[in-house]
């Protein structure tokens, strides 16, 4: 997934934020943070919380773990699962790349278990679980939420 430059990103917020920068970079921020923690939360709704697959599929928690944000490029799925479970927060360190995001540029979002296509999209019989597109969806509706607090906290 990738998040839009901040000048489509004011006019989408409102004029308001033009007045005082550090608004539009407050938004930015909440929200792109925000977006991460509902894309892990729908990814363990539909995959990690759902029953066990009839294939005998063990999970491992690596498909969340490989969940990582850029500033320079779209992740690619690219890494095996290594079949050891793995306990490793994924949305810290995003956190963290965001914090560190001037804004100005392109912030990706995305997987890199080379399966992660799979369990999304569904194959070899099994059902979609399209926790990207999900929560992708719910965008808009988060940034004015995001928008509407950091209105609020700056007394615009």
């Amino acid at each position: 997934m990738r998040l839009a430059s901040v000048s489509n990103f004011a006019a989408t917020i409102g004029d308001w934020c033009r007045r005082v920068p550090e608004a539009i970079d407050a938004v930015l921020k909440n929200s792109a943070q925000r977006l991460a923690k509902e894309i892990d939360a729908e990814l363990d709704r539909q995959v990690y919380q759902a029953p066990p697959s009839p294939s005998g599929y063990k999970r491992t928690g690596f498909l969340r773990a490989s969940f990582v944000a850029s500033t320079s490029a779209m992740p690619q799925l690219i890494r095996d699962n290594p079949g050891a479970e793995i306990n490793a927060d994924a949305v810290g360190p995003i956190v963290l790349v965001i914090n560190g995001w001037d804004g100005g540029g392109t912030l990706y979002l995305g997987y890199t278990a080379k399966y992660g296509a799979y369990v999304h999209f569904g194959a070899g019989g099994a059902a979609p679980r399209p926790w990207v597109t999900l929560a992708a969806q719910r965008w808009p509706q988060i940034v004015r939420e995001e928008a509407a607090k950091v209105k609020q906290r700056f007394g615009l």
